[in-house]
């Protein structure tokens, strides 16, 4: 009882610490920061990701009524020129629109702040990739995000079950497969079509890690389940988790649905 309660721990910690890294990496997460202009604090927060719904209101908090900003952008993988926006001040903000785009549609934009006979600062080195999305149902997004994690939650579990040698593998070995099954192969693919109007763009169709990620772990616990029946399968289990656990690693969305404007225009 006492090996199963600490493997059960083990699990609990791997499986967050995972979840922590995917909450704050990848190409969706917003960056944020602090510039220094006049003498005076700029915090900012840009988002890399919004719902198709609206556009997207950009407030920058400026309290220096001697700041002013540009908002400069222009549509990823498109042959726009570059547009530059003066923002507007209301109290101690700064605020400007970028246009909703269509679903998996990509903008990039930067902001350049001034004060009087400073020059102008970027508050980024380089501009920032936003990427609009659908809205997803919460009922479809809370299953789907309930059922990963415990499927990765089993598949560290199964994985230190079959590191130290014990024989109960099969059970959770099958729980894993049910529910990555259920999460990523079933409602993985209904969030993607609700968020990207598509319900797959990994191989063979599309370049997206996401789903790629997904599709090789659920082949490895396949195989697993599959030697268990023969001899040294509990390595197979310990290969499927390892390989589950790395290729999670890969920030989530990275090389997501991308709208191509460029072929949009040549169409």
């Amino acid at each position: 009882m006492t090996r199963s309660i600490t493997l059960w721990i083990l699990a609990v910690i791997i499986t967050l610490g995972f979840a922590i890294y995917q909450r704050t990496t990848g190409p969706s997460y917003p960056i944020s920061g602090t510039a220094e202009l006049a003498g005076s604090e700029i915090d900012f927060t840009l988002l890399t990701s919004h719902e198709t719904v609206d556009d997207y209101r950009l407030v920058l908090a400026a309290p220096n009524l001697e700041i002013s900003g540009d908002l400069i952008f222009k549509r990823y993988r498109s042959h726009d020129d570059w547009s530059r926006i003066p923002m507007q001040r209301s109290g101690d903000s700064l605020i400007s629109v970028i246009p909703r785009q269509p679903a998996a549609g990509k903008v990039m934009y930067q902001i350049e702040v001034h004060s009087p006979n400073l020059e102008p600062q970027m508050l980024t080195e380089t501009p920032v990739i936003m990427r609009f999305r659908g809205p997803v149902p919460a009922y479809v997004l809370i299953p789907h995000i309930f059922f990963m994690f415990f499927a990765m939650l089993l598949s560290s579990r199964t994985g230190l079950e079959a590191a130290v040698g014990k024989p109960s593998l099969r059970p959770l070995t099958y729980w894993t497969i049910g529910l990555l099954t259920l999460g990523g192969m079933i409602l993985g693919p209904i969030v993607q079509k609700f968020a990207f109007d598509a319900y797959w763009t990994g191989w063979p169709f599309g370049t997206d890690l996401t789903d790629n990620k997904t599709a090789v772990a659920w082949i490895f616990w396949l195989v697993a389940a599959w030697r268990l029946h023969g001899k040294n399968g509990r390595w197979w289990v310990v290969a499927a988790s390892l390989v589950t656990l790395i290729i999670f690693l890969i920030p989530h969305s990275l090389l997501g649905s991308e709208l191509d404007y460029t072929a949009m225009e040549e169409s």
